[in-house]
C-alpha cells in the first residue's frame, strides 16, 4: 500500500474544540486497509485504530467538525470506511449503500458503493436509519458509573435512608426479595431507588491522605409500603445488599457521546483504584485517577499511562538512580469530579497497576 507524508492535521480540530494545538502529525497504523466495512459491535475508537497508529486522534482523520463530532449517529453496520490520499493528506471517507434493505449491508453490496463514490450525486437515502449506529466506545463497561453518585464528600452518606432489617432475618438480600428502610420520605409506591455500600476513602498515593470518598452501588429496589420502617422490594443486584446500605433515588441515564481530546491544561495525577477493588486492570478497565475538574480534566480527555518511575541503586558507583517510566496506554475520561475523575483504559500494552501516572498524551 502507498506510503503517505502526512502533516499536521490537528491544529483548526483542536482550536475548535478548544485544546491545545496538535503538533505532532497523524501518523498510520502499520498495515493500515485501503478499506474496512463496519460491522455490528466496532466503536469508533476500533475502527480508527485500524488506520492509526493514536486511534484517540481519530476526529482528525475524519476532518469532522464540531457539529459532526456531537451527533453520533452518522455511521453503521455494512458502511464502508476507506482511506483517500487523493488530497495529499489522509483521510478516512465513508461509503454508504442508499438501496432499501436490511441496515446491516452485505459486503459485496458495500463494495460496489465504494466503487461508485467518486460519481455517485447526492441521493436521500429511502430506509429508516437503524438503532445500532456506531458509538465512539462500547459502552457497557461504564454503564454502572454513568449518573450514579460515586464521590461524595466526608460525611458519606449517613444522612440518606438506610436498611435496618431483611427479609426473614437474612444476612444477605438478592432480587426480588424484600427490605426494611428507614429513612425514606413520603413517595408513592412504585418509586425506583439506587442501594450503595457506605463510602470508602480513595488515598493518595504519596501521603496516603483521603482526596475523596467513593460509593459502591451494588443494586437497585422498589418502594412498595411506605411508612417507618417503609418496604422496599430488591429488584437487580450487583453485590450482596444487607443491612448498612445507603438508599438514594435513582436517575435517569445520560446518553453521552463521548469526543477523545487531549485536556486542554498540563495534567499530572496518578490511578488510586481499579474497579472491583483489584489491584491491576487491563484494556475496558475502569479506573480512579487523582485529577479531576480542578486541574482541567474534562469528559471527553484522553490521557496517557505511564509506569511509575522508580529508583535504583548503580552497582559500581552505588548511586541512587531514578528510572523513567515506561509508557502502558491511554484512558478516556468519562466522569469528572472536582479532585477525582473516572476513565476507562482503552489501550495497555501491559496490566496497569494502581500508582501509575497520568498525564497528557
Amino acid at each position: 500500500m502507498k506510503k503517505f507524508s502526512t502533516q499536521v492535521l490537528g491544529l483548526a480540530l483542536s482550536l475548535l474544540l478548544g485544546a491545545p494545538a496538535v503538533a505532532q502529525p497523524l501518523e498510520l497504523a502499520k498495515d493500515a486497509p485501503e478499506r474496512y466495512v463496519v460491522v455490528r459491535g466496532d466503536t469508533l475508537w476500533g475502527i480508527s485504530g485500524k488506520f492509526l497508529q493514536k486511534p484517540w486522534r481519530w476526529p482528525e482523520i475524519w476532518q469532522l467538525n464540531r457539529e459532526q463530532i456531537r451527533d453520533p449517529h452518522w455511521i453503521y453496520p455494512g458502511d464502508v470506511v476507506y482511506l483517500d490520499s487523493s488530497g495529499g493528506t489522509p483521510r478516512l471517507r465513508l461509503a454508504r449503500s442508499v438501496a432499501s434493505g436490511s441496515s446491516e449491508a452485505s459486503a459485496d453490496r458495500a463494495e460496489a458503493a465504494t466503487e461508485r463514490v467518486e460519481r455517485a450525486q447526492p441521493r436521500v437515502r429511502q430506509e429508516a436509519l437503524p438503532k445500532a449506529a456506531i458509538p465512539t466506545i462500547d459502552g457497557q463497561a461504564i454503564a454502572p458509573f454513568l449518573n450514579r453518585p460515586l464521590v461524595v464528600d466526608e460525611q458519606g452518606l449517613q444522612g440518606h435512608p438506610r436498611i435496618v432489617a431483611t427479609q426473614d432475618g437474612r444476612v444477605y438480600l438478592g432480587r426480588g426479595e424484600i427490605a426494611y428502610v428507614r429513612g425514606i420520605p413520603a413517595a408513592e409506591p412504585g418509586t425506583r431507588w439506587h442501594v450503595y455500600r457506605p463510602a470508602r476513602a480513595l488515598l493518595d498515593p504519596d501521603t496516603r491522605k483521603p482526596i475523596a470518598w467513593e460509593t459502591q452501588f451494588v443494586g437497585s429496589a422498589r418502594l412498595e409500603r411506605a411508612g417507618d420502617p417503609a418496604t422496599v422490594r430488591i429488584e437487580s443486584v450487583t453485590e450482596e445488599i444487607g443491612p448498612g446500605d445507603r438508599l438514594m433515588p435513582a436517575e435517569r441515564n445520560e446518553i453521552v457521546n463521548y469526543v477523545p481530546s487531549p485536556p486542554a491544561a498540563q495534567v499530572s495525577g496518578r490511578i488510586v483504584a481499579v474497579h472491583r477493588g483489584v489491584a491491576q486492570a487491563g484494556r475496558n478497565s475502569v479506573v480512579a485517577l487523582s485529577a479531576g475538574a480542578g486541574q482541567g480534566v474534562s469528559v471527553g480527555n484522553v490521557l496517557a499511562i505511564s509506569e511509575r518511575s522508580r529508583v535504583v541503586r548503580d552497582q559500581d558507583t552505588r548511586e541512587m538512580i531514578g528510572l523513567p517510566g515506561e509508557p502502558i496506554g491511554h484512558l478516556l475520561v468519562f466522569r469528572v469530579f472536582d479532585k477525582i475523575a473516572y476513565g476507562l483504559i482503552m489501550t495497555s500494552s501491559r496490566d496497569v497497576s494502581v500508582g501509575d501516572d497520568v498525564a497528557n498524551p
